[in-house]
């Protein structure tokens, strides 16, 4: 006996408004799936008014993403995602790239570069300091096409992914003992992943380089959350990488609860993992989270048609959301709340209420 005739999805997350609370998650090398690859979904993800992260691994340049995601002061921020480099210094210029503060100098260096980028946040992945034991990925290297490339690297060691082996972080995955693996990083002169990240260094040496909002990616324990509120992170992204990092990790939503009881009301939540469903993200936000990022679901609609499967994909997942509010009898976003939630009873037959 609530009314659920106008049932609002709509949120407000730094000062921006978007009309449902899911956004586009990073993903790399989308042109594998669709000849526009990122291109697609930055088109779908304008005219949809919805918040999307590019990767810093994307087939698409972030200036050429960019431009087809013009902003306004109200509406959807474009995010990058960034891999911090074994040398953070090697880092910087992409992290000026993103927020458009390269030099000229720099800009005519940069072959088809768009002049402004504009990204305002970097989500920083800090769950990668070595890939995890992707055993289909060791029987089968990725190797991209040659008409494909990483097209936000000009000159690393990343851009011989298009070449006749793997990238430098699949070299050193394959590596059969410790001291070849010591051999493949040596070699890689700084370009791999960092494994040095650290709370005391890491986000301070950020702030200095960039005014974009620092979001840390891969937080999987109420511990972090609480440190990364600490040392002045802008928000988090309850994620575990897909579950292709540590074997044996507990899903997002498992972690999700202690973690929103750690750092709700500190700094926005983020999360992602596993959301098939518009009932899905009712249940992310039931356990606390503020935004629900979507992978894969949006790489299947791409890859079924371009920039409209995208659409298709979205407009999906928000009518089941809203459906799902309305028949849970939750009027808006925030009367969704853990109370609208139950779980098997651990000794016996029944639900138990959250």
């Amino acid at each position: 006996m609530v009314d659920v005739s106008r049932v609002d999805t709509g949120i407000r997350l730094f000062g921006r408004q978007y009309p449902y609370p899911i956004a586009f998650a990073p993903s790399a090398m989308q042109k594998l799936a669709h000849p526009r690859g990122e291109e697609s979904v930055a088109l779908a993800a304008h005219k949809l008014g919805v918040n999307m992260t590019l990767s810093s691994q994307s087939t698409t340049s972030l200036e050429d993403v960019a431009a087809l995601m013009p902003t306004t002061p109200d509406g959807p921020e474009r995010w990058f995602q960034l891999y911090m480099s074994e040398n953070p210094e090697l880092s910087i210029p992409l992290i000026e790239r993103a927020a458009s503060k390269s030099s000229s100098a720099d800009r005519e260096s940069l072959a088809n570069v768009l002049p402004d980028a504009g990204y305002t946040a970097l989500v920083v992945t800090v769950d990668t300091p070595i890939l995890g034991n992707r055993i289909n990925e060791r029987k089968t290297p990725l190797v991209l096409p040659s008409h494909l490339h990483l097209a936000n690297y000009t000159s690393s060691a990343k851009t011989k992914t298009n070449a006749s082996k793997p990238s430098v972080e699949r070299l050193l995955l394959d590596a059969p003992t410790s001291a070849e693996a010591n051999r493949v990083a040596n070699e890689a002169g700084g370009d791999l992943h960092s494994r040095a990240m650290t709370w005391a260094h890491t986000i301070s040496w950020l702030r200095k380089v960039t005014s974009m909002k620092i979001i840390l990616k891969g937080v999987m324990t109420e511990e972090d959350a609480e440190l990364a509120a600490e040392h002045g992170a802008d928000a988090i992204v309850v994620s575990n990488h897909g579950g292709r990092q540590l074997d044996s990790a507990p899903s997002t939503l498992e972690a999700l609860p202690s973690i929103a009881s750690a750092a709700k009301g500190k700094i926005p939540i983020l999360f992602d993992g596993g959301v098939r469903h518009g009932s899905d993200v009712f249940k992310a936000l039931a356990l606390g989270a503020d935004l629900v990022l979507v992978g894969r679901p949006v790489l299947w609609g791409m890859s079924y048609d371009g920039e409209r499967g995208v659409e298709l994909a979205t407009n999906i997942l928000e009518r089941e959301l809203s459906r799902t509010m309305a028949l849970a009898g939750a009027p808006d976003v925030a009367s969704i709340g853990s109370s609208y939630l139950g779980v098997r009873k651990r000794d016996g037959f029944g639900v138990a209420r959250l």
